[in-house]
């Protein structure tokens, strides 16, 4: 284990040895193992956008096999998605990479700002996983539920030693779609996540805009013109840096922007990229290249 591993472990006081072992494994995983960054492999679109829309470019993504052996060629830290893609590699693939069982999904059909619990804790533990992934909507009419499950479900996590990822996404309630990415709004998203117990918080990329009328007194004398600075700002809300932030790579863009995404959170202290469709929906050669120039920026060779 590495002394920047050591050092960000040393920042969960309270967590047992398996909890830490569990974000050993992910923080020593792969290319990045022992550098402090990650890049975490995300497929549950599925649930989100369905199944056509999500892997009908890219066929071979229909398979769960292919995630798995994706995220292990390019050396990636971890794998996570929902209960039925991971049984469906759990022996397979047992033990080769870590992952994070997403425990609660939506659909693009619901009306509701509000996502089900599709797995358990004893589904992390008999599957292995490293970690559950929870996502809460701060904004929404039903996010004090969400927040209720997800405090019932960390604590049984952590007491059997698996750790918890919170994917903290804005919307609903008085937000408007603007206001979904302003960056007082994801940064009060990340610290949420951090208040609610996350060892790693996932977030989307801030803009510039400021939504709320109260807060725009605080934002008034700050520099927030360039991404970095924004992600430095998010991080800054996740206890100073002492909890693990990752950025969502968002909707399907060109490569130049996903790269120039890598380097904001690098430059801006972000521990790294949860990168979905960005990849799987490319051709695979083309995805572990990408992922390839990825490792390079966090490695600081580009």
């Amino acid at each position: 284990m590495t002394p920047t591993v050591k050092a960000i472990l040393a920042n969960y006081e309270s967590d047992n040895p398996g909890t830490k072992g569990n974000l050993a494994r992910i923080l020593m995983q792969g290319k990045l193992g022992g550098t402090g960054k990650l890049i975490i492999l995300p497929v549950d679109q599925g649930f989100e956008h369905g199944p056509a829309r999500s892997f009908s470019v890219n066929p071979d993504a229909y398979d769960p096999h292919y995630h798995y052996q994706i995220a292990i060629d390019a050396g990636l830290s971890a794998y996570a998605a929902p209960l039925g893609p991971l049984e469906a590699g759990a022996d397979t693939f047992a033990g080769q990479i870590p992952t994070i069982l997403k425990v609660n999904s939506a659909n693009s059909w619901a009306t509701e700002v509000d996502q089900a619990v599709t797995g358990t804790v004893d589904d992390a533990l008999r599957l292995g996983c490293a970690a559950i992934g929870f996502t809460i909507y701060p904004g929404a009419e039903g996010v004090f539920e969400m927040m209720e499950e997800i405090r019932e479900m960390s604590a049984q996590a952590k007491a059997v030693g698996i750790a918890t990822v919170i994917w903290s996404y804005p919307r609903g309630g008085k937000l408007s779609k603007k206001g979904e990415l302003a960056l007082d709004v994801g940064a009060y998203a990340a610290h949420m996540a951090a208040l609610l117990g996350a060892h790693i918080i996932k977030v989307k990329l801030s803009t510039d805009h400021i939504e709320q009328e109260d807060a725009k007194a605080a934002y008034a004398n700050g520099d927030w013109s360039t991404q970095a600075k924004r992600v430095a700002h998010v991080v800054q809300a996740s206890f100073a840096g002492r909890r693990i932030v990752v950025f969502s790579g968002g909707a399907a863009k060109g490569a130049d922007a996903v790269y120039q995404d890598a380097r904001d959170i690098r430059d801006g202290g972000g521990n790294g990229s949860i990168i979905g469709r960005n990849t799987f929906q490319r051709p695979r050669a083309d995805a572990l290249a990408m992922l390839e120039k990825l490792v390079r920026i966090y490695k600081c060779e580009e």
